[in-house]
């Protein structure tokens, strides 16, 4: 595959591959919709609490057997297929050590949790993270030249199938094993789908020095990565010790819808981050340009699309899937207040990479975790909403910290943030609470979330028109550029 980007196309790279990353990240978030309503109405809280348990080991294991040299392989100027290949059998023989620890400490597991079936259904879940361990060096290549149309086709793919099967499983009557099963499937169709389009194979001719010379960096990340999944899942473990399978499945439902939400731009802006700011990088002062354009970009999309899920929330998890999932609701929104910041992490966070300061991102994401648990666990006796709100407004104001050293380290200051993000989460906020107030007095539940979608999409989109918003006729005139082509 062609590794050179000429730098007058870096532009137009960048739009394709952010048009891309987005129909990929909107259609994935569309099917996940369509495959979790069809799941939850045919599973329990339950059920989808038994598998929420084990999310956090197989993250970590994702984690530990990627050992951040999937990051490393992007940054690299000059790479070669022996970097490649020293990747991809580094991964596979750690993720089948791991997996064997794992398989044997799957009893323990159990016991943490007080669930004996989950022993024989974790050593099945575990297997997702070998099959992963086989792609990581395929994708590096597709992100590398931003390919974002093979990933888009390739992720798609392997939602759709493993879906279709969980579904189909889960009406069969196979319960909880029905989502594990697409945990695996989707891996599997994951790595044929990035094989095929990089047409790329290792060799047994393998030279360890690339794993040596990029350590320095990868660990940090892995580290880092590490923290920030524990972070992430630090709720659903505490919940699964503390409290019932029913209210970690009310948890984990919840996280979903904020997960899905949040990754439509976190996932977007993440495929494409890294390498541009990699190839801006000499430059200091385009790179603060190109920084804060980004910011703009993912602004201009996350505040409307949490605040506007955490309106809609009652009515649509009620219809979608139904009643026995209401105590989900209030939790859903409390995550969406933290899930509309956490794509902005992720620009500030693919910064650091660029630069090759991966001992900034693990700090900082040390010092973030460490009071985020000091927060949620003096939370606890007041139950789990206190432990939500206390884990979510670290998440928002934490964006501070980030902040901090990115001044540090281009020379983007506060008052550039404040310039860039404040105006769009004022008129999310305002677009949201005049959409509230306009359907209150509406008494028919699909009607009520038809018209707050109507209404808060019409304000939102009207506003940025009438502001003359650069992001949103950048975005308008971008989807008329790719229209004329067709």
């Amino acid at each position: 595959m062609n590794e050179g980007i000429d730098n007058q196309n870096l532009k137009e790279k960048t739009a394709q591959g952010l048009f891309w990353a987005f129909l990929s990240s909107g259609g994935m978030q569309l099917l996940n919709l369509v495959i979790g309503i069809f799941l939850a109405r045919l599973l329990s809280p339950g059920e989808y609490g038994i598998v929420g348990m084990l999310a956090i080991f197989t993250l970590l294991a994702n984690n530990l057997q990627e050992s951040g040299f999937g990051v490393a392989l992007v940054n690299i100027k000059d790479i070669k297929h022996n970097d490649y290949n020293a990747v991809f059998w580094f991964n596979v023989g750690t993720s089948l050590l791991l997996y064997l620890i794992l398989f044997l400490c799957a009893p323990l597991i159990a016991d943490f949790f007080l669930q004996p079936c989950l022993v024989p259904l974790s050593r099945f879940v575990f297997l997702s993270f070998i099959i992963a361990s086989l792609c990581i060096s395929p994708n590096a290549m597709l992100v590398r030249n931003l390919k974002m149309k093979e990933k888009a086709i390739t992720s798609l793919s392997a939602l759709v199938i493993s879906g279709t099967v969980a579904v189909i499983m889960a009406f069969k009557g196979f319960s909880y094993w029905s989502l594990a099963t697409q945990q695996v499937l989707y891996n599997v169709v994951i790595c044929i789908g990035r094989y095929y389009y990089t047409r790329w194979c290792p060799t047994l001719k393998v030279n360890f020095t690339p794993i040596r010379q990029m350590f320095s960096f990868s660990y940090k990340v892995l580290i880092t990565t590490v923290l920030t999944t524990i972070n992430n899942n630090v709720l659903t473990v505490i919940f699964g010790r503390l409290f019932s399978a029913p209210a970690v499945g009310n948890y984990t439902q919840a996280n979903k819808w904020n997960l899905m939400a949040n990754q439509l731009v976190t996932n977007t802006v993440a495929q494409v981050a890294q390498p541009v700011l990699t190839r801006v990088g000499d430059d200091s002062e385009r790179q603060c340009r190109v920084f804060g354009k980004m910011l703009r970009f993912t602004a201009f999309m996350a505040f409307p699309a949490m605040f506007g899920l955490a309106l809609i929330a009652p009515q649509l998890i009620i219809i979608t899937i139904g009643d026995k999932w209401a105590q989900s609701i209030s939790l859903l929104q409390v995550l969406c207040i933290s899930g509309a910041f956490i794509p902005l992490y992720t620009i500030y966070q693919n910064l650091f990479l660029s630069q090759g300061k991966s001992d900034t991102y693990m700090w900082l994401t040390i010092a973030q975790i460490a009071v985020m648990l000091i927060a949620v666990l003096a939370c606890h006796r007041l139950g789990i909403m206190a432990m939500v709100i206390a884990f979510a407004g670290i998440n928002v104001m934490w964006l501070l910290a980030w902040q901090v050293f990115a001044h540090k380290l281009i020379g983007y200051r506060f008052t550039s943030m404040l310039r860039d993000l404040l105006p769009f989460l004022l008129i999310a906020l305002a677009v949201m609470a005049v959409a509230y107030v306009v359907t209150l007095p509406v008494s028919n539940i699909y009607l009520m979330l038809l018209l707050r979608v109507i209404v808060a999409v019409s304000l939102y989109v009207l506003t940025m028109k009438l502001l003359h918003a650069k992001i949103f006729e950048e975005c308008i005139e971008f989807l008329r550029s790719r229209i004329k082509k067709k």
